[in-house]
């Protein structure tokens, strides 16, 4: 009987700027691209977000999740199917990572810090449909100084500045 070898991997997944508004999505698409694959979950974080090199598919930011599970060699193709088919991904690399220490695969799990921005994304959500016009409560805006508010000068320079660029369309157009 031939051995199954079960082999530790890296893997990268770019999903747009836009996964940014439900990052639970994009981690539940990680999650089942692997889970299809028969694999195990190691670790995941959300590894950073940036400016692209060159667009993607129209996009000019990523959001890339780090992640690093076990798999059997022979679900590779399946794996990198699945990314190729995927609609919300809009990249993906995989390579083995068994040079890797374990130590090192548990300092890059940061699931629990990504569950907590999940949560606080999701709580300034809600509280932003609930017909809150203003981020700040009453007693918050009673104790800040209207003074910043009522002052004049902001506007006066406004009105200079309008004054100037008048005067000068004025004399260039004589």
């Amino acid at each position: 009987m031939t051995e199954v070898r079960t082999n530790t991997y890296e893997g990268l997944f770019l999903f747009p700027q836009s996964a940014n508004s439900d990052l639970q999505a994009a981690v539940d698409h990680v999650k089942d691209i692997i889970n299809r694959a028969e694999g195990e979950l190691l670790s995941l974080k959300k590894w950073d977000e940036r400016r692209l090199a060159y667009e993607i598919k129209g996009n000019k930011r990523g959001i890339y999740f780090l992640t690093y599970f076990k798999a059997r060699a022979t679900q590779m193709p399946n794996i990198e199917r699945d990314c190729n088919l995927s609609e919300q991904l809009l990249r993906a690399m995989v390579t083995r990572a068994d040079h890797v220490k374990p130590e090192e695969i548990e300092a890059a799990d940061a699931q629990a810090e990504l569950s907590d921005e999940i949560k606080l994304r999701t709580e300034q959500l809600e509280s932003g449909v609930e017909g809150s016009s203003s981020s700040i409560s009453r007693s918050e805006a009673e104790t800040k100084t209207p003074a910043a508010v009522t002052e004049e000068a902001p506007v006066e320079v406004a009105t200079e500045t309008k004054a100037e660029g008048a005067d000068e369309s004025t004399s260039t157009d004589q």
